[in-house]
């Protein structure tokens, strides 16, 4: 968040540089059990934001003194592949990817029976492949239905998408060039049947008043993809059951 430039990210109509309104998302595509040798998976664009995400387990957990005798472990390894932004990034683990891995881990926990699977291990790998900002709510919510794709057992699905600030306008989820040059971006997931807030970190400064209003769109914009990731869970169950009649 530099809040530094002389691009206008939203113009005198409201319109954002991505032709946009304010409290406009972008497009969203989800796609469950795109992965054969996955327990789940799930491919999801949200932009120009694509990730791919595969869940393994429960399985024994190891190494053993990771294991919890009253309950599974989730295990997330979020990774940004070094052509997945347009600087190329080092491949391999750094400090944001361990964080936004332990974030989400933490988030997925608190909707995932972990109790079930006592000494197990459920991992996530999430991949960015294109990224445009944004990448760890689309992470959390294609890992989500990677879950669900696994026949885990959860309460709810978790979607996550960021509110934040740009122009002085409050703005729904933040775009590359709003989230470098803006002046505030806070990703927000919930748990949809309850409204409980799982995740909420705010970079930037916005005064209580706009960080309402930006977080009364995230809340109905993250029911919005709910339903959108339910929809892509349906699509997948109906598929599967029609292929198992026919066979």
């Amino acid at each position: 968040m530099s809040g530094h430039t002389d691009m206008v990210l939203v113009n005198d109509d409201g319109i954002r540089i991505d032709g946009r309104k304010c409290d406009e998302k972008r497009p969203i595509k989800i796609e469950a059990g795109v992965l054969k040798n996955a327990d789940g998976s799930c491919y999801l664009e949200i932009g120009k934001n694509k990730v791919l995400c595969a869940v393994y387990g429960p399985r024994e957990c190891r190494p053993k003194h990771m294991q919890d005798p009253t309950k599974a472990v989730i295990q997330v390894r979020y990774n940004m592949q070094a052509y997945s932004v347009s600087d190329r990034k080092r491949p391999g683990t750094d400090r944001r990817s361990v964080e936004i891995s332990k974030l989400i881990s933490e988030a997925l926990s608190s909707v995932v029976m972990t109790e079930l699977y006592p000494r197990a291990s459920i991992d996530v790998y999430i991949e960015i492949l294109q990224a445009n900002a944004g990448t760890r709510c689309a992470g959390l919510s294609a890992a989500s239905v990677a879950l669900a794709d696994a026949g885990i057992p959860m309460r709810d699905l978790v979607p996550a998408i960021a509110c934040g600030k740009a122009d002085g306008h409050v703005v729904l989820d933040l775009n590359k060039e709003e989230d470098n040059y803006g002046q505030a971006d806070v990703p927000l997931a919930i748990i949809p049947s309850t409204d409980e807030i799982v995740l909420l970190q705010m970079d930037g400064n916005m005064t209580r008043e706009e960080l309402d209003r930006g977080l009364d769109m995230a809340f109905g914009a993250a029911h919005e993809l709910n339903e959108i990731q339910r929809d892509a869970l349906k699509r997948r169950y109906t598929e599967k059951a029609s292929k198992e009649a026919s066979e």
